[in-house]
């Protein structure tokens, strides 16, 4: 299994070389809406879980190999929590020598309540964490975090990540119908943010396959209605179409699999891309894919995805309780 995949369109940052440092599912969130599905069970051990040395070889193969312009970023992104990673500091330090291109972290943030956390990274471009509830019992609800990542130590460590972190600081809200698009909800994550003071809050939507089959997007009046009280500096941020790029190193197969572990993807997406890269027929080599073991599908939002083997979901409706009753709990917690 390869640590790099990519370059992913993203909207906010063009072609984005993914670093995943983190076997699949090594978080310390359980989050209601995870693209990556359960995290069973919850880790908040720091250790060098995939050998740096590993990780930066791989990368710097695929720099040297990469076409002129291919790049825009290059982000650590775990399938999990990337902050884990006891490496984290050396590796985006390695990065910033290899080359001129800027780094990024997509993370939590849990962890940032550490200094020696704070510390290692420092050295990146833009920092990207989460910030999806303004209340202790609407953060536990949607993240389901580890008892010793709490939501007054998330809030704290993003407080003091902006005071020493002189990047870029996008903080990430996944905006679930429901559940954080109330008034009351909205209003007290605009109290948080305005201690954090961050550059930008980037309002993102469960499009891709979330863990519980429960969860949905918000309606256009929700947006509009984060987007007013959370003022100036948030906006939605849809999700790009583009094109995916495989580094195949003959076995197809194997290829996909690696990059549906960090980015599941349609199955129009998977046509496209088999369709690009193989002559055979579009539905042998489907099958064979899924025969590997490494894939099966998943149905959202009446799309069919491609997702790791190894991921949790549930698969139905009926094999999830009904979702936990938030309303009551949100208004000035």
């Amino acid at each position: 299994m390869t640590t790099i995949y990519g370059p992913v369109p993203s909207r906010r940052l063009g072609l984005s070389l993914g670093i995943d440092p983190i076997p699949l599912k090594t978080c310390n969130w359980n989050c209601v809406y995870c693209q990556l599905g359960r995290s069973t069970p919850l880790v908040n051990e720091r250790r060098e879980w995939i050998p740096t040395a590993a990780i930066m070889a791989e990368l710097a193969a695929v720099l040297a190999n990469a076409p002129p312009d291919s790049i825009d970023w290059i982000t650590f992104v775990g399938s999990g929590e990337p902050t884990l990673h006891s490496g984290l500091g050396e590796m985006m330090r390695q990065v910033k020598q290899m080359t001129a291109l800027p780094v990024g972290l997509i993370t939590n943030g849990a962890l940032f309540y550490r200094p020696e956390v704070r510390r290692d990274v420092l050295a990146a471009d833009a920092i990207m964490p989460t910030l999806s509830a303004g209340s202790a019992e609407l953060h536990h609800l949607l993240h389901r975090h580890h008892p010793d990542v709490s939501f007054a130590c998330h809030v704290a460590g993003l407080i003091a990540l902006r005071r020493e972190f002189t990047g870029q600081l996008w903080l990430e809200l996944m905006l679930i119908a429901g559940m954080n698009d109330t008034v009351a909800a909205l209003t007290d994550i605009a109290r948080i943010v305005a201690q954090i003071k961050p550059d930008e809050i980037h309002i993102t939507l469960p499009t891709r396959p979330p863990a519980e089959t429960w969860v949905a997007p918000p309606e256009e009046e929700a947006l509009m209605q984060a987007t007013a009280i959370l003022g100036e500096v948030a906006r939605v941020v849809h999700p790009l179409v583009g094109t995916f790029q495989l580094a195949v190193n003959g076995d197809l197969c194997a290829a996909i699999a690696d990059l549906v572990q960090r980015h599941p993807l349609s199955e129009a997406q998977v046509d496209a891309l088999l369709a690009a890269h193989s002559a055979e027929s579009l539905a042998v080599v489907k099958q064979r894919c899924l025969d590997s073991g490494r894939i099966r599908c998943i149905e959202r939002f009446r799309i069919t995805f491609w997702i790791a083997a190894a991921a949790h979901y549930p698969n139905t409706l009926h094999s999830e309780r009904t979702r936990p009753v938030t309303l009551e709990m949100q208004g000035g917690a």
